[in-house]
């Protein structure tokens, strides 16, 4: 795997600001804007919650020193005051900032998935291969971008609040500590940015190698029985070997540099305890100030370091996050070229009442080179007539399926059809996701859902013999692909079709997995209900019974053949 330079870069900050916007402005916006309001206010209860705790601490101390035992019961009462209502507060901070994210992943997951599905993106990407793991991208990376923004947002917040708020106590108790405090945090957030600043590329090359290993043991589920019957469980092993390898040697460099790192945090965090004490205990010991002071120090002066030290408590994550904002923008990025590809087509793809028409069509394949698949194709499939596409050119024939259904882009000319709810196209693996008979029979779009009636009739006329239907167990879900056979699935998937009434059915390669008896039958019912059927040969299907026969070459030539004697 390639590995890429991870960073957040210019264009990030302002990305964020432009969904955060958005957010804020959509339907559930009021309801967040409410949220975030409750947060700042018990954000600014903590902050005073804990100078109150300071100086509470501070005479609690001297109280002890000085043997007062009444002021020492006094301020032990008000120390447990302040701790359990800042307790109270915290549990509700932390429930307010869970429902706050909740809700913004919930609106910008939906927003994404609507993207992805939107002309055709995902199949895009498949076909590119531009995005990798888009799945893991949409699932966990939108999941982390918000609960971490959020997170972020509300650290800087109440670092900005701490800032303020202890800065003064630790100026009145000494100004130079104060600057010491200041001076220490830019130190050690400058050399954190150096000694880490590997992990962001190893961050987002770790969550793509682990988004690989899964995508294998995925595979191997799916095709269980294929892997057992062809005994390819070594090939298997070692792709998986290979998998785990990257996996754990990116991982390596990762415990390295976080080893690296940790012994100039684990330091830094250590001299933050002393370094007060050793400022203050000498004031103490001339009689400058009294002993809880001391104290109060070493907690203004943690309080503050930790304030303007977020970048060295939090590296890890922010080490994450960056790889995290890259993989997202980079779906967002490709989903965005790919609107752009689908409206900027050289295709010509317009509107017609009953044919399909193709004129001065160039194919070209989708792949960098672009070399032509076919030339110039002018003619024109007829309502009520069948034809079937044969020739060595299968590229061709496939280009030409997918740019009838608006999913090529690549070429030139146009092409004239009818609208989409008047054409089907029959794929050779058929799409028949888990559902119910009812589901999945009734057309997409259709405003109520197919009758007993009509789904027995077609499936009597098909010949297809479904436990389902003879069990008129219409409305249970069924796992189809593991239950049917393949011909049996595209019967079903020509049953749906049919309950679709089109004008034009494209069939891809169905007299590869129907018998001669069968295919001849398919045909035979779509011409009873008046649907036009191309049909792409498999190579040794044969041309008589059609009213035409388009075949194409493999230089891109065609040769278009009607009527044909005998049929």
């Amino acid at each position: 795997m390639t590995e890429k330079k991870v960073s957040l870069k210019r264009e990030t900050l302002p990305r964020l600001g432009r969904v955060v916007r958005m957010f804020l402005r959509s339907r559930v916006g009021t309801k967040a804007k409410l949220l975030l309001g409750i947060l700042l206010l018990m954000m600014l209860g903590i902050n005073g919650m804990n100078v109150l705790n300071s100086y509470v601490g501070r005479d609690f101390m001297s109280a002890i020193a000085d043997r007062d035992l009444g002021g020492f019961h006094h301020n032990a009462w008000l120390y447990l005051g302040v701790f359990a209502a800042s307790t109270v507060v915290a549990v509700f901070f932390r429930f307010a900032e869970e429902r706050l994210a909740l809700l913004w992943r919930e609106w910008q997951t939906q927003r994404v998935a609507d993207a992805y599905l939107d002309r055709h993106t995902y199949l895009h990407f498949k076909e590119t291969g531009s995005i990798t793991n888009p799945d893991q991208r949409i699932a966990e990376d939108i999941r982390t971008l918000t609960t971490t923004t959020l997170s972020f947002l509300l650290m800087f917040l109440n670092g900005t609040f701490t800032a303020i708020s202890f800065s003064g106590v630790l100026w009145s108790i000494s100004p130079s500590l104060f600057a010491i405090a200041v001076a220490y945090a830019a130190a050690g957030s400058g050399l954190t940015l150096w000694l880490g600043r590997p992990l962001m590329r190893l961050n987002y090359q770790q969550a793509d190698r682990e988004a690989d290993f899964r995508s294998e043991l995925i595979y191997i589920h799916q095709n269980a029985e294929g892997l057992a019957f062809t005994r390819d469980e070594n090939r298997m092993r070692a792709r998986l070997t290979k998998r785990i390898d990257q996996l754990v040697a990116n991982f390596r460099r990762i415990i390295s540099v976080n080893r690296n790192l940790s012994f100039f945090t684990t330091g830094y965090n250590y001299l933050i305890q002393l370094i007060p004490a050793l400022l203050v205990a000498p004031l103490f010991i001339a009689g400058g100030v009294e002993f809880g002071v001391i104290g109060q120090a070493t907690m203004a002066f943690a309080t503050l370091v930790g304030a303007f030290s977020l970048i060295i408590t939090q590296f890890q994550s922010i080490s994450s996050y960056a790889a995290v904002v890259t993989r997202l923008g980079e779906l967002v990025e490709a989903s965005q070229a790919a609107a752009l590809r689908d409206t900027a087509s050289c295709l010509d793809c317009r509107p017609s009442p009953d044919r399909i028409t193709y004129s001065g069509l160039h194919l070209r394949a989708p792949s960098d080179d672009g070399h032509l698949l076919l030339r110039d194709l002018n003619l024109s499939f007829e309502p009520g007539k069948s034809a079937l596409v044969i020739g060595p050119n299968q590229a061709a024939k496939l280009a030409l399926f997918h740019a009838t259904a608006g999913l090529h882009e690549s070429g030139s000319g146009s092409i004239r059809r009818p609208p989409p709810d008047q054409l089907a196209f029959l794929l050779e693996q058929p799409y028949l996701p888990p559902s119910s008979l009812r589901e999945l029979l009734t057309p997409s779009g259709a405003k109520a859902p197919v009758s007993d009636a009509a789904m027995l009739s077609v499936l009597n006329e098909l010949g297809l013999d479904l436990a389902a239907a003879r069990n008129r167990d219409f409305d249970t879900q069924h796992h189809w692909v593991a239950e049917l056979s393949l011909s049996d699935e595209q019967t079903l998937a020509v049953a749906r079709t049919l309950l679709a009434k089109p004008r034009f059915a494209f069939l891809d390669h169905l007299d590869s997995s129907l018998n001669d008896d069968e295919f001849r039958n398919v045909r035979q019912v779509m011409a009873r209900h008046g649907i036009a059927c191309i049909v792409l040969g498999n190579g040794k299907t044969s041309p008589q019974g059609y009213d035409a026969v388009l075949e194409l070459y493999a230089d891109g030539s065609w040769k278009w053949t009607e009527p044909l004697p005998g049929s």
